[in-house]
């Protein structure tokens, strides 16, 4: 059974290689995002990579951008890289057009570098073009998989260290809101003299008032000094919280990390109104402090996939 656990969409991982010819790294990294936005920067002559690649990609994240880069050469004493002078010509002619576009633009385009043109397909011959590619797209994956394998641990040390921080801020929002109901019940002296104090002043100007009226403005009175429903609300997102930690990780629990930013937004306008609300300056406090932990809450939770 896998212990639940939250994921972190920031990663990294890198491996090193060699075979049929060729010395590689792969390098893969990944930062938080609203969906799963890949990127790859694969050579693109080797037939089935890309899709393989992003394959292996999907299996491991359901959310971030995530970057993956192969870096692939010829092997130390293999055949000699030559120029293609029809395939540099090519290239040069595509960067000055390039350049040209630009500058009517307004653009100002930095210099490539030769081993940025070199880069550009058909400028290079390293011993002719291989023919079948499938024995090095074979190596390439089964380094791909521990490259995936190192990435995941990368996400779920990351996610671990999050759901230390995450728990203990939502033991500190409970903390809080415990002090909230405290200093709700100790103001209420004080809340029932205000009410009485403006029912007073309510009923001697309500000669030529209407009764609904006045009910209306007793009512409204009860309901701005009530903290109750907030600090219920606030108790209800607690544990609505706690049960998502708990869940993550599980079979079915889907995007834990879209559920806890919702939720961030729930705590949150329940904070604002206990503060608009409070008329007391002990309350105030804390629902300042809770808007603050709250909202630190927030930065982690966004990097929860």
């Amino acid at each position: 059974m896998v212990k639940p656990h939250l994921v972190s969409m920031t990663g990294f991982a890198t491996r090193r290689g060699a075979g049929e010819g060729h010395d590689w790294t792969w390098e893969v990294r990944s930062v938080n995002g609203k969906g799963l936005d890949l990127r790859l920067r694969l050579p693109d002559w080797i037939e089935g990579l890309e899709p393989a690649a992003r394959a292996a990609l999907a299996r491991v994240a359901a959310r971030g951008n995530v970057t993956l880069s192969l870096k692939l050469a010829r092997a130390a004493g293999g055949e000699a890289m030559r120029i293609n002078p029809a395939g540099l010509d090519a290239a040069l002619a595509a960067l000055s057009l390039i350049r040209a576009r630009a500058e009517a633009a307004g653009l100002t385009l930095a210099d490539p570098s030769p081993a940025d043109i070199m880069g550009l397909r058909g400028v290079t011959d390293q011993g002719g073009e291989i023919e079948d590619t499938a024995p090095l797209l074979a190596v390439l994956l089964a380094d791909l998989g521990p490259l995936m394998t190192d990435f995941k641990a990368a996400r779920d040390a990351e996610g671990a260290a999050l759901a230390r921080l995450v728990a203990g801020q939502i033991d500190r929002i409970a903390s809080l809101t415990a002090e909230a109901a405290a200093a709700a019940l100790a103001r209420r002296p004080e809340i029932e003299r205000a009410l009485r104090d403006n029912l007073a002043r309510v009923l001697a100007g309500a000669a030529e008032a209407e009764p609904s009226r006045i009910a209306q403005e007793l009512a409204l009175m009860v309901v701005k000094a009530d903290v109750t429903e907030e600090i219920d609300r606030l108790g209800a997102h607690i544990g609505a919280a706690r049960a998502l930690l708990a869940e993550a990780g599980s079979v079915g629990a889907g995007s834990v990390g879209r559920k806890l930013d919702f939720l961030m937004q729930e705590f949150m306008r329940e904070a604002n109104t206990l503060c608009s609300k409070s008329g007391n300056a002990a309350l105030t406090r804390i629902g300042l402090d809770l808007k603050t932990v709250i909202d630190q809450m927030r930065e982690q939770v966004q990097n929860v996939e």
